[in-house]
């Protein structure tokens, strides 16, 4: 019986046979922990439906969605892996390799095409860590119809991902995701099951659909004023959000009609105080232009 791909022994053998190596500026580590990549697969929730992977590298988790998905389409920006992943995934029909950015595809209308033939698309990777969050915000801005998302990144970022108002962890990204999704932690994944490996963990995390999401109407300026309240986190929101406006008199008056303290710093903020201080921004804005 062949061995799975995320195998030391499977993947040492693809690697040598192709005489491969992983490319530091990709973001490359190879799972040989087989048990891993099954249990991601696993947890994705992918059985008969699509699933868009990106960055399959050698293949190892793609062969385990290979095996319960009916359809596995995946991106890969590396176009060296071509002839690796023939000959590695070459028993499954099931799976479609493209050779492309993921951060330059239509993925709307990539989903749309999926979910017309299969009824049900989710996401699923082990992303770069270098790439973690555009390739995210990729997928949440593009308001793709995807039942839920993944991924395996960095332990720090997953933290960021998963963390609640007013811990040390919470910030931009915490509150941006929540417009789109909650999300769960799976499984934390030690740096050595990695080839080559990683100076941190890893964690798996899973993002799925809010029930009753928040319809936004300008989410563009909605997340720029998160970011900026969030610009150095030591600032309080104030010193931070009159950077932000360039004006120290607006600042102050925005927030103290926000109900939101001068002396408070943002990550004591929800994502409710964010709506209603973008609402009061606005409203003094349109009155000035009246």
């Amino acid at each position: 019986m062949t061995k799975p791909i995320a195998s030391a022994q499977r993947t040492n053998e693809i690697l040598k046979k192709f005489d491969m190596y992983a490319k530091k500026s990709f973001g490359q580590n190879f799972i040989i922990e087989g048990g891993i990549v099954e249990k991601i697969a696993r947890n994705c929730n992918c059985d008969d439906v699509a699933v868009i992977e990106i960055g399959p590298g050698i293949g190892a988790l793609t062969e385990q969605l290979a095996k319960r998905a009916k359809k596995v389409v995946c991106y890969e920006i590396d176009e060296r892996l071509k002839d690796v992943l023939d000959y590695s995934l070459a028993e499954y029909d099931n799976v479609e390799v493209i050779f492309e950015d993921f951060l330059n595809i239509n993925l709307l209308e990539k989903v749309n095409e999926l979910n017309n033939h299969y009824q049900r698309v989710v996401i699923c990777a082990n992303l770069p860590y270098y790439i973690t969050t555009p390739i995210l915000f990729k997928i949440f801005e593009s308001k793709a119809d995807v039942d839920n998302i993944t991924v395996m990144m960095q332990k720090e970022v997953a933290d960021r991902f998963l963390a609640k108002v007013d811990t040390k962890d919470y910030n931009a990204l915490s509150i941006i995701a929540s417009v789109y999704y909650n999300c769960k932690s799976v499984m934390k994944v030690s740096r050595t099951i990695f080839n080559p490996r990683p100076n941190i963990d890893s964690t798996v995390i899973q993002f799925y659909k809010q029930e009753n999401a928040i319809e936004i109407k300008d989410e563009q300026g909605l997340f720029l004023l998160i970011k900026g309240c969030f610009k150095q986190r030591r600032k309080t929101i104030y010193n931070n959000y009159r950077e932000f406006l360039q004006d120290k008199d607006n600042a102050t008056h925005d927030l103290e009609k926000a109900n939101i303290a001068l002396s408070a710093r943002a990550e004591t903020c929800t994502l409710d105080d964010f709506i209603k201080l973008k609402g009061v921004k606005d409203e003094r804005e349109s009155l000035c232009e009246n």
